[in-house]
């Protein structure tokens, strides 16, 4: 891949850009990631690639990362080449949708790869999918490790239903988007959680609501546990401000967490997060403060272990927006700290509502909260 940073989406800059894209390698099509005050130009981008004979796809979310910033204009620019076209499919909310959309999956995958060809399937879902890890679920059972699982979610920080995926043609929600990147040795992610002994267990949860914790309501296991840890009086009020410092974490049987970040609560007391939390999880209460200052090393100490070092080159990055809510100044630090450590001679990517990565002890696909997500791309 390479990457081109515009700082604004302007019908001038778009088409000089893509039209020098496509003749640097006319064999090519383009990824792009756009904020979401940048949406109304999204038939900018169309009309451009229109106009160059080179297809489109992308997404849509809340801020872009430009550096060690995030901002709110322009657009990342990804060239692809020695791969697929993107698929954008659409309408996959549904509760029966999971099997439905694993057949076209794998005929997206098993039609583009040989025998013994190695991928990555980058995705991207529209935050607001109620059922991401039963689509994540329901891959594994068609392709198993046949690819290595990486995404993200895109959409907008009020949680509020709007378009947020597109292609050369469409810009729709409630669908994901494929690009399959054959040889490509996959993204790494990390979130740099400390993770404490106690543990609690969701005795009633459906989807991505926890309904009750040790067979009391979660609100209030959730408040009196704060209360106790780290004496912070929780209320409706507050509760997003407070909740992004102290996320769930689900206990897997390897040894990974899988981060929950609550982001509002429901008239009976449920505790709603971004990812769905299984019945009888294991749960425990973590502090995000406590991974300040060591996300970064952890994540350039994954890519070089993958082989996936990108040490002159650039760096794809998603930076998850519940982790921005309590890094607050920090983030743009810890921007920095992710160059540094990884000697990436660009980065740039986007700001996630939910992220997605193979399990560490396989390639079973997980879907995490207030992670970051790096994926090397080639110099231009």
């Amino acid at each position: 891949m390479t990457m081109v940073v515009l700082d604004q989406l302007a019908a001038a800059s778009v088409s000089a850009a893509v039209a020098e894209l496509k003749a640097q390698v006319p064999e090519s099509h383009l990824l792009a990631l756009i904020p979401e005050a940048e949406s109304a130009n999204v038939g900018l981008l169309q009309e451009a690639c229109r106009q160059a004979g080179m297809a489109l796809a992308g997404a849509m979310f809340p801020q872009l990362v430009h550096g060690d910033r995030l901002v709110g204009r322009g657009a990342v620019l990804l060239q692809v080449t020695g791969a697929p076209p993107p698929r954008l499919i659409e309408n996959i909310a549904a509760a029966d949708a999971p099997a439905r959309i694993a057949d076209a999956v794998a005929e997206y995958v098993e039609g583009s790869l040989g025998d013994a060809d190695e991928a990555a399937l980058f995705c991207i879902f529209d935050a607001l999918v109620p059922n991401i890890a039963s689509h994540l679920d329901a891959w594994y059972l068609r392709l198993a490790d046949r690819v290595g699982y990486y995404g993200v979610n895109a959409g907008n920080e009020r949680f509020a239903p709007a378009p947020c995926l597109f292609d050369g043609e469409r810009f729709i929600d409630k669908a994901v988007l494929l690009q399959l990147l054959p040889g490509h040795p996959g993204a790494c992610l990390e979130h740099g959680y400390g993770i404490p002994e106690n543990g609690i267990t969701a005795t009633a949860a459906a989807g991505n609501r926890i309904i009750q914790i040790d067979w009391r309501p979660a609100l209030d296991v959730y408040r009196d546990l704060i209360a106790r840890q780290y004496g912070v009086a929780l209320d409706r009020d507050n509760f997003y401000t407070h909740a992004v410092l102290f996320p769930f974490g689900i206990l897997r049987a390897d040894g990974e967490v899988l981060v929950r970040i609550p982001v509002a609560l429901g008239d009976d007391g449920e505790i709603v997060c971004v990812g769905e939390i299984p019945p009888y999880s294991i749960l425990t209460l973590l502090d995000a403060r406590a991974a300040t200052g060591r996300t970064a090393a952890a994540l350039a100490r994954q890519l070089a272990a993958r082989g996936a070092g990108v040490a002159g080159g650039d760096l794809l990055l998603f930076y998850c927006a519940g982790r921005r809510m309590h890094m607050g100044e920090g983030v743009g630090i810890e921007l920095a700290e992710v160059a540094r450590e990884t000697a990436a001679r660009q980065v740039a990517g986007g700001l996630s509502l939910g992220e997605i990565g193979g399990s560490r002890s396989g390639g079973y696909p997980l879907f995490h909260n207030a992670t970051l997500v790096g994926m090397p791309c080639s110099n231009p």
